[in-house]
């Protein structure tokens, strides 16, 4: 065996027998293996140099190897009790990990701006484990923190104030699971503000991709894909939503059309959007430093913190 072009090559050559290639994201073979082109790279826990955030990874269910990353931050004491960030990483569904250095730095400064705790999802990545397992991995995850006993979670998280947040692919799932918690509840958890950053959903173009990873797809009337066609948007389960989008990414224009949805639904909330101009597809992965990667953290920090400030003032009322 011998490693060629970054593809391993085998005696057998059968096993380099091409199913499906999709350019940048992964390569699945017809023996079953997946070569992915992203997001393989991962970046340890402990304590971050730059803002003291501490984190840890845990295991929330060993069979399937669902699990997370927590973040905590440097001054947390269990006698206050802080926001939860549930934070779901994109990737297209099918590459990345919250392990990757871009969320892990996205994520340690969130954090440090916000005051909060953050509970970042690992779920099961498509191909091997097609759509809808990432929808279900994640619901299972946050049916997990309502029950928690983690040390983490039981000392420092306010229930009562809980944010879901992701970018790509993950504020797809973001979206989905708000929804589902309207109609099945989230457990102790009282979700009151949401954030998509770059949000993929689908629109009125063939999404190969889409249909590659997700067997059961119901073409465009699948609401898990193209949310603004949803008949129960205006039950969109919280009440503050903040949309990022760029204005050089390729999905500009469908959380433009989320957030167009979310304002003529009916829904009894409050949703924003911000655009980044000259910028492209999640750019504050790739630099977290660049000014305007700055701003977007300091946004969604505000967005957090402004909502928190308001809950806590109506609930001293």
């Amino acid at each position: 065996m011998e490693v060629f072009q970054n593809k391993i090559v085998s005696s057998d050559q059968n096993s380099n027998e091409i199913l499906r290639e999709f350019p940048r994201l992964f390569c699945q073979y017809k023996d079953g293996r997946v070569e992915r082109f992203l997001g393989t790279e991962t970046t340890p826990t402990g304590t971050d140099p730059l803002t003291g955030v501490i984190s840890k990874d845990i295991t929330i269910n060993p069979n399937t190897g669902i699990g997370a990353r927590l973040y905590l931050p440097p001054n947390a004491t269990p006698s206050t009790k802080l926001p939860l960030l549930i934070y779901i990483h994109g990737g297209a569904f099918c590459i990345c990990t919250p392990y990757n250095p871009g969320y892990h730095r996205h994520l340690n400064n969130i954090v440090a701006h916000a005051n909060v705790v953050v509970f970042s999802v690992h779920y099961r990545l498509a191909p091997e484990h097609p759509l809808p397992i990432a929808y279900d991995d994640t619901w299972e995850a946050i049916q997990w923190v309502s029950k928690a006993s983690e040390p983490w979670i039981k000392d420092h998280v306010d229930q009562d104030i809980v944010f879901f947040a992701g970018d790509s692919a993950g504020a797809n799932l973001a979206h989905n699971m708000a929804m589902r918690g309207a109609s099945e509840g989230f457990g102790g958890l009282k979700l009151q503000g949401m954030v998509l950053i770059h949000p993929y959903f689908g629109n009125d173009e063939k999404d190969e991709l889409v249909e590659f990873l997700y067997p059961t797809y119901g073409g465009f009337d699948d609401v898990k894909i193209h949310a603004a066609k949803d008949p129960k948007l205006s039950g969109l389960g919280c009440g503050k939503v903040l949309v990022f989008v760029a204005e050089k990414d390729f999905l500009r224009e469908r959380g433009r059309n989320y957030y167009e949805a979310v304002k003529k639904s009916g829904w009894n909330g409050v949703v924003e959007m911000v655009e980044a101009e000259d910028e492209g597809h999640v750019f504050h992965l790739f630099d977290p430093t660049k000014e305007k990667s700055v701003d977007l953290v300091k946004r969604f920090g505000s967005f957090m913190i402004q909502v928190e400030k308001d809950v806590r003032s109506s609930s001293s009322l």
